[in-house]
């Protein structure tokens, strides 16, 4: 059966109006990059990345940056699972990363502002966000189930996950309490006869189905391993036997798997939530999409690990996550051989919690046309621990465009992107160049800001048509790696490093000035109004750009629209 497949711009339905939560930014600038993410492997990597970030910002940020991110495999789980599965979760990456990034920025920025950033997603018609009609069609499948109230099925676990296939819609309909249930897919779908589980909005409030972890109750007839790592899980079962391709998870809202609180697995026992426990963990699989979800109060938001390719993470709206006092969970955590993120929000992470907003590690990363608020460092895009990816040609090149970058004062570190690695052994980092074109960045600190941290020398930022505006003071580079920025507008009086920049940083189409002309600025309305100086300022992009024109933008209520092209473009993510 042949599936017209949904366009990935297609508005997600959203619950109610998606405003990010007003975290206070009690952060005194500690920089606790420390990701030294538990993810539970076993691997003894002991990356001891000495990075020694001697970033000077003057903004005590002490950065040890410890990554000891154990690597999106982290598959050691202590599952008391007994399936006749081999695989005994033997991945052994721990990427103990102890990036120790001495950052030893001084701006003691006990910055006490509550982030009440609303970023304008105050749309509440759920027919504007989506809701009002299905998105796949029941007809063009040849299984459907409904689960809900009234329902066929009344709750996910009467689903038999463990026979779904090919051309298989489940359709989760609302109920005035959450659903506490745990699965795995693991289905082989295809193109043509994709597996889709989607939520089904509340038609007059927005509201999506919720599926929380806490409590969660797992389907028996499955059986599967590292229950623990996620609510739902993609890829890796002994029941279903997989492998999982073509498969969409939309449309709900996924919370509540974190420590200490508990589920109960496939085997009727009640277990305890790792740290590193995810809203959905994605272990391996082909041509996976997550769109539209809401994906909050998680060790981590959501996990990708190696085995995964092809991956698609769209229009969902990701906060909250983390665990406090942490270096080692992250709003989004993922690693993939083939990966795009488009028209997301990212919020702060959770109140107390010092992981990153986006980190990943794979090969072929498209991060562009998302709103992305805080967190200790919006971007932390490092290396792999596998060859299957740091071997493939896409590894070396990430892409990086389109995106509203917005950094809370006083909120974790003080730079905005980190690019190469962070384990120590630099032969494994993403040596190649980080094209960096037609973002809007606003760092709202009142001390220093450092738009990259480079990992070695040679790693380049190639930087086009952007806006970077720093209401304190701005430098491009923390020490290591070129910086080329082409026909961009840069806060006035910004500086090469606070640290003393090691490589060669080189300019042409600069445009200075004290404000780029936002919208609104204090409200983080970061569209250019009439007079802006960076109105029709853009270049043509490099060739290296060749393959992604930036033809598309993000709009409120986590979606895209058409680009508007007079044949100037404007500087930054927005066009006039």
């Amino acid at each position: 059966m042949r599936h017209l497949l949904p366009l990935i711009l297609l508005a997600a339905c959203t619950a109610g109006k998606d405003t990010e939560p007003t975290e206070a930014d009690t952060d005194t600038d500690t920089d606790s990059d420390a990701d030294t993410d538990s993810d539970a492997d076993t691997d003894s990597d002991a990356d001891t990345d000495s990075d020694a970030d001697t970033d000077s910002d003057a903004d005590t940020d002490s950065d040890t940056d410890a990554d000891s991110d154990t690597d999106a495999d982290s598959d050691a789980d202590s599952d008391s699972d007994t399936d006749t599965d081999t695989d005994a979760d033997t991945d052994t990456d721990t990427d103990t990363d102890a990036d120790t990034d001495a950052d030893s920025d001084t701006d003691a920025d006990s910055d006490t502002d509550a982030d009440s950033d609303t970023d304008a997603d105050t749309d509440t018609d759920p027919a504007a966000q989506g809701c009002a009609f299905d998105r796949w069609d029941p007809a063009d499948f040849a299984t459907v189930y409904d689960v809900g109230p009234g329902q066929a099925y009344a709750h996910p676990n009467d689903v038999p996950w463990h026979t779904v296939g090919a051309d298989t819609l489940v359709r989760i309909w609302p109920s005035p309490t959450p659903y506490a249930a745990k699965w795995v897919l693991n289905a082989p779908g295809t193109q043509a006869d994709p597996v889709v589980v989607i939520g089904v909005c509340d038609p007059v409030t927005g509201e999506l189905p919720v599926i929380t972890g806490e409590n969660a109750t797992t389907n028996t007839a499955q059986s599967y391993w590292s229950e623990g790592r996620g609510i739902v899980k993609i890829g890796g079962a002994s029941t279903p036997a997989g492998p999982a391709s073509w498969i969409y998870l939309e449309d709900l809202e996924l919370r509540g798997a974190r420590a200490p609180r508990t589920y109960t697995d496939d085997a009727g026992t009640v277990q305890s939530y790792p740290n590193n426990a995810a809203g959905v963990f994605v272990e391996e699989g082909d041509h996976i999409t997550l769109r539209g979800n809401v994906f909050t109060d998680n060790g981590n938001g959501l996990f990708v690990a190696w085995a995964a390719s092809n991956v698609t993470i769209a229009s969902n709206h990701v906060y909250g996550n983390g665990v406090v006092g942490s270096i080692y969970e992250h709003n989004s955590y993922t690693e993939a051989l083939g990966i795009t993120f488009e028209y997301n929000l990212y919020g702060p992470l959770c109140a107390g919690c010092p992981g990153n907003n986006l980190k990943d590690r794979s090969a072929g990363t498209v991060i562009r046309y998302n709103r992305i608020v805080g967190g200790n460092r919006q971007l932390d895009l490092v290396e792999s621990d596998h060859a299957e990816l740091i071997d493939d040609p896409s590894y070396d090149t990430t892409y990086v465009y389109g995106n509203l970058l917005v950094e809370p004062d006083g909120d974790g570190n003080s730079q905005i992107v980190h690019y190469g690695g962070d384990n120590g052994t630099t032969a494994d980092y993403r040596n190649g160049t980080l094209y960096f074109a037609h973002n809007t960045v606003l760092s709202e600190r009142t001390g220093n800001t450092t738009l990259f941290r480079l990992s070695a020398p040679g790693h380049v930022a190639q930087v086009e048509n952007c806006i970077v505006h720093a209401v304190g003071n701005l430098a491009l580079v923390n020490t290591d790696g070129d910086v080329n920025v082409e026909d961009s507008w840069l806060t006035q009086g910004w500086s090469d490093s606070f640290s003393g920049a090691t490589g060669t940083i080189t300019t042409s189409g600069v445009i200075t000035g004290t404000s780029p002309g936002f919208v609104d600025q204090a409200n983080r309305d970061l569209a250019l109004t009439a007079g802006s100086a960076a109105v029709d300022a853009g270049g043509p992009l490099q060739a290296g750009m060749a393959a992604h024109p930036v033809d598309r933008q993000y709009v409120d209520e986590r979606d895209g629209e058409a680009r508007p092209d007079d044949g100037s473009p404007d500087l930054g993510a927005l066009e006039r």
